[in-house]
């Protein structure tokens, strides 16, 4: 099976998911996400395939959504040739994406995600719809466009952090390492970078070695606690309307045009540079 964005193999009952679009971080296109939609969906179908391991090739896991393309102004226009937004079509077209995020949370085999560098804005929506994470201690996580811009598409952040951790890095768009990860719960684990690949191995063999149908039905016995609650479709629901919302706000319009105009680099040192974080983080 071979994928322009993604890496696909199947070996002793592990399917693996490698992201590869390393000079870009593995930002999200549609492209990328319509594949990983593919190979998740193939792997689900596969006998021979009992878990999924996702992970990203190069310096991070995923560094978001690829805003080269995401910034460019809409081409509608009505017949004034005035811009114009679809709050539909908008919803539509998120929902593709979020859709392809879900498809991990909705396979019926267990999806074990394997942490390095970054994995912040679509790429946290991304990854915490996996079963089961694993990351590095360098690892951060977090939702900068929760500052402007974004909403998280999905349910994966409350039901993970809870309602009052949720609120606290949402209310902020702080980033969280991975040890304060794996102490709130938010992540299986955290372990040295030189220990993640073999400590992925190690869960994703022992979970390879139970009966597919019995892998199956605990997966499906713990989604349909939620399932049965209504917060997974509901929030997701939400949650993508709200995303077109935030990103047609006077203030996401100028941060939109300030990137459409200075750069995104410049867009980002505006949102990030206040809080001293992600692309503003000083080095050591």
């Amino acid at each position: 099976m071979t994928y322009h964005t993604l890496i696909y193999s199947v070996e002793n009952r592990v399917a693996t998911i490698v992201l590869n679009r390393p000079e870009q971080m593995n930002a999200l296109t549609f492209e990328l996400l319509d594949e990983l939609h593919d190979a998740v969906k193939a792997a689900d179908r596969d006998p021979n395939v009992h878990v999924l391991v996702l992970k990203g090739n190069g310096r991070s896991f995923c560094a978001g959504y690829d805003l080269d393309i995401s910034t460019v102004e809409e081409s509608e226009r009505d017949e004034k040739g005035q811009k114009v937004w679809d709050p539909i079509q908008d919803y539509v077209m998120i929902n593709r994406c979020t859709d392809a995020m879900m498809s991990l949370f909705r396979c019926r085999k267990p999806v074990i995600a394997q942490v390095h560098g970054w994995a912040v804005g679509g790429g946290a929506d991304l990854v915490l719809c996996a079963d089961l994470i694993i990351a590095s201690e360098e690892a951060q996580f977090g939702y900068p466009p929760a500052r402007v811009w974004g909403c998280p598409t999905t349910p994966m952040w409350v039901l993970r952090l809870g309602m009052e951790r949720a609120k606290r890095f949402l209310f902020t768009g702080d980033s969280i390492d991975a040890r304060s990860a794996a102490q709130m719960g938010m992540i299986l684990e955290c372990v040295p970078f030189e220990k993640l690949e073999e400590s992925v191995q190690r869960l994703a063999s022992r979970i390879a070695m139970l009966p597919l149908n019995q892998l199956i039905m605990m997966k499906l016995f713990i989604n349909q606690t939620y399932q049965s609650m209504g917060i997974v479709d509901n929030t997701q629901v939400i949650g993508t309307l709200l995303d077109g919302i935030a990103r047609h706000t006077p203030e996401g319009i100028a941060w939109r045009e300030t990137a459409v105009q200075y750069g995104i680099k410049h867009a980002l040192k505006e949102r990030d540079s206040r809080f001293g974080d992600y692309t503003q983080r000083k080095k050591n």
